[in-house]
């Protein structure tokens, strides 16, 4: 969708009520922080949404944090965030890991449920699975390392060797 001020994606959808009747704005981060501008210094007196988005939203810091993120790519396929935010489409089983606390929220909206428990893809790559398993070991272990939870950590890291083993054994 595109700002409706501009030719650019419209990365902000703002819905506000006038008179009871929704109108929806779609906007580019640069009009949304014009409108949310105007609406702060329009409405000073009265306390509005739109104020309230406007004093807490940082578009600036926003707009870093999206740009280092679409920088992130599946070590598999090598499908970056920005790409699978333009397409719509991820590259691999692995991106669900990869990209987990991006697309978790998207999943969950759409599904009501995070994990697939249906049919693979005939074309799937053996040991994808497994694969996914270690990469998702390996990322508890560190999470388990930062917490200082050595116990956990040393579990989950013979649990990836005994993976490892089955693989190539």
């Amino acid at each position: 969708m595109k700002c409706q001020h501009c030719e650019k994606p419209a990365t902000f959808h703002i819905t506000e009520l006038t008179d009871g009747v929704p109108e929806e704005l779609h906007l580019c981060e640069e009009h949304a922080r014009i409108y949310l501008m105007q609406a702060d210094v329009n409405e000073e007196d009265v306390p509005s949404i739109a104020g309230a988005l406007a004093q807490h939203l940082n578009i600036n810091e926003a707009a870093e944090q999206l740009a280092k993120l679409d920088q992130q790519a599946c070590p598999l396929c090598g499908i970056t965030f920005y790409e699978f935010r333009h397409v719509g489409r991820l590259g691999c089983p692995h991106d669900y890991i990869c990209f987990e606390d991006e697309i978790d929220p998207i999943v969950s909206n759409i599904h009501s449920a995070t994990m697939h428990v249906g049919k693979k893809p005939r074309g799937a790559a053996e040991g994808t699975d497994k694969r996914t398993d270690i990469i998702r070991l390996r990322r508890e272990m560190e999470q388990a390392i930062q917490v200082e939870d050595y116990e956990k950590a040393s579990q989950l890291r013979d649990q990836i060797i005994g993976i490892d083993k089955e693989q190539s054994g």
